[in-house]
């Protein structure tokens, strides 16, 4: 149905074509990662399925987003009108709630074509059956994800992360991993291995039309895990077969690939041991902040969240009849780890029981693309060779939603780029995939729907706030409960004050 080539490179594609240049990376200046959700869905009309017959599908890219910041605690709002964290994959899914809510207002309110059908309950939802939704990141999420083994020999896209490169502003600020500006350096331009990096696929025949991809598959990759060599006196005997899973075959591992993540209180912490036993895996983590921590979980343990209670979220929930899970996860050309990947967001979750009906842990597919995006901070680095001044990750955040009123929105700091200090208290100082924002556009759809044909979760009482609404789905709310009491106990959660407002 698809190859992880083809999903990253329509995605690359609809970031040059459909995004414009207002909150892109300053070329040969800036970095930036990229996040994705992509819509597959089989083309009608083909005949009857055979044994070993391809099936052609369409895929779409329905919210992007870009970004490396997150707020420090300090200037969390009570108000809900600032985006906390700004990370790409974050960014995407938010954008990607958003076309969620415009696609039940299709069905419920306009009868529309929609990517929902009628549930079996009164005024609730669910997917199409044929259609799958895809999550692309150009890099491997920060925290858990992220720390993969880095080899004495192989071919790897990036030089290795210097051992003390933690302590680099720059990068404590944005929670990547790669290396940091004044330490080590991408590979010689000249080198094999980079001229090996692939900004552009071999192009297969095929059509884009508006960021659907029209074309016959061309089969999936695979790649799993095979034991390496590994040569530390510093490692214990359980962190040497972590470690020694994660890489292939003949690779001797010195060290591991650092995330700026932090270990969240509560957690045991990092060994901070010389060499791969650096990071204890399995963690949760919060993203860093320039001295002023902030609340955001790292997007390994978010993408593990959305794994178990899927992506919709509490307020969308009310409506759906199940959760709106991922199918896969496919990451960009970067230093990588099926081992990790599954592990950050499987493993920790897959022993997880009593679940409320329609939630469950899921299989989800995790696979690696070779082509590497050609604004990440590798890539820029390459090019830019000998360039004076120092390379930094693009302070903007774009988010983009395949919806039809103002489908781009782009931040720097939480709030809309360009916001004074005098104007954040405005309407326009709102990003319009803010939580209030958000809210605002839930509450538009409630009151497009006559309240007889609300769901019951929302007619038992009456509900004011946007904590009420979220506390109001029920099913939601206990599975998020059960997740947290058997997973993720230590799990950093914002006060109820800062979700009062109406």
């Amino acid at each position: 149905m698809w190859t992880p080539d083809e999903i990253a490179y329509l995605c690359y594609e609809h970031y040059r074509v459909r995004l414009p240049k207002q909150g892109k990376p300053e070329p040969n200046r800036e970095w930036t990662i990229l996040a994705a959700v992509v819509k597959i869905q089989p083309i009608a009309d083909q005949a009857c399925e055979c044994p070993g017959k391809q099936v052609q599908v369409t895929k779409e890219v329905v919210s992007m987003g870009t970004g490396t910041k997150c707020i420090g605690q300090s200037k969390m709002r009570k108000s809900g009108d600032i985006l906390n964290d700004s990370h790409a994959e974050v960014i995407a899914r938010r954008s990607f709630q958003r076309y969620l809510l415009h696609q039940l207002h299709l069905a419920a309110t306009l009868k529309e074509d929609s990517i929902f059908v009628p549930g079996t309950q009164r005024g609730l939802w669910k997917l199409r059956p044929d259609l799958l939704f895809l999550f692309f990141s150009s890099h491997t999420p920060c925290g858990d994800a992220s720390i993969t083994p880095m080899f004495e020999f192989g071919d790897q896209p990036c030089y290795p992360v210097s051992r003390d490169w933690a302590h680099d502003p720059s990068v404590e600020a944005s929670g990547n991993l790669e290396t940091t500006e004044d330490k080590r350096k991408c590979e010689d331009p000249d080198s094999p291995v980079t001229k090996k990096m692939r900004l552009e696929p071999r192009t297969p025949d095929r059509k884009v039309t508006n960021s659907v991809v029209h074309h016959r598959s061309f089969g999936n990759q695979e790649s799993g895990p095979v034991p390496p060599s590994v040569s530390s006196s510093n490692l214990t005997s359980e962190e040497l077969a972590t470690i020694a899973r994660m890489a292939p075959s003949g690779g001797k591992v010195v060290d591991v690939y650092r995330t700026g993540a932090k270990c969240v209180p509560g957690e045991a912490g990092d060994s901070g041991k010389p060499g791969a036993a650096y990071h204890r895996v399995g963690l949760l983590r919060v993203k860093p902040g320039r001295g002023d921590r902030t609340c955001s979980m790292s997007c390994s343990d978010k993408l593990a969240r959305w794994n178990v209670l899927g992506c919709q979220g509490s307020l969308l929930m009310h409506f759906l009849e199940e959760p709106i899970y991922l199918s896969a996860v496919v990451i960009g050309k970067c230093p990588y780890s099926q081992e990790a990947m599954h592990r950050a967001l499987i493993g920790r979750c897959q022993n997880i029981s009593a679940l409320p009906r329609g939630f469950e842990v899921q299989e989800v597919k995790i696979q690696q693309s070779d082509l590497l995006f050609e604004q990440s901070r590798c890539a820029v680095q390459a090019k830019r060779a000998d360039s004076p001044g120092q390379l930094v990750p693009c302070g903007a955040a774009i988010s983009w939603s395949a919806v039809p009123e103002q489908p781009l929105d782009v931040t720097a700091n939480g709030f809309p780029q360009g916001t004074t200090k005098k104007g954040i208290r405005s309407l326009q100082a709102r990003s319009r995939i803010s939580k209030v924002e958000f809210f605002r556009s839930f509450q538009k759809l409630l009151s497009d729907i006559s309240e007889d044909k609300w769901p019951d979760s929302l007619r038992v009482r009456k509900l004011e706030t946007y904590q009420e609404y979220k506390e109001a789905a029920s099913a939601y709310q206990e599975a998020w409960s059960t997740l947290r009491k058997q997973a993720f106990g230590s799990w950093i959660r914002n006060p109820p004050d800062y979700h009062q407002f109406k």
